[in-house]
Formats: structure tokens, sequence, C-alpha cells
């Protein structure tokens, strides 16, 4: 069974954050994802479902 993707089609980058508005995935974990395995889709959603709770930028500063 394939895992899908996080994607809703809110395809915009936030410059403060380095993550997709939609999402919650950095550049570079939306481009592997057709390459990734199951696992590391798993691992990816596992960060993104952290990110939705901590709303902070990729250097660890607080957006608010």
């Amino acid at each position: 069974m394939s895992i899908d993707s996080p994607c809703i089609n809110i395809c915009r980058m936030d410059a403060r954050t380095g993550l997709c508005e939609g999402c919650f995935r950095t550049i570079e974990e939306i481009t592997a994802w057709s390459r990734a395995d199951d696992a590391a889709k798993r691992a990816i959603l596992e960060r993104v479902a952290e990110r939705e709770l901590r709303p902070e930028r990729l250097d660890g500063a607080r957006v608010e």
C-alpha cells in the first residue's frame, strides 16, 4: 500500500519558516517524496506532524 502525499495544493514556501504553508514540508522533502520508500515517507510525515504543533523556523527560532 502506498503512502499518500501530505500535499493539499497550497504550494507556497514560507521564507520565515523554510516550510510549505500547505503541507509543512521542506523543499528537500517535497522533491524527495516521489523517490522515497515508505519508511522515508513515514519519517517525513512524523516531522510534518511535529511541525504542525510547533510553529518554529528550521533554525529553531519561534515564529509569532
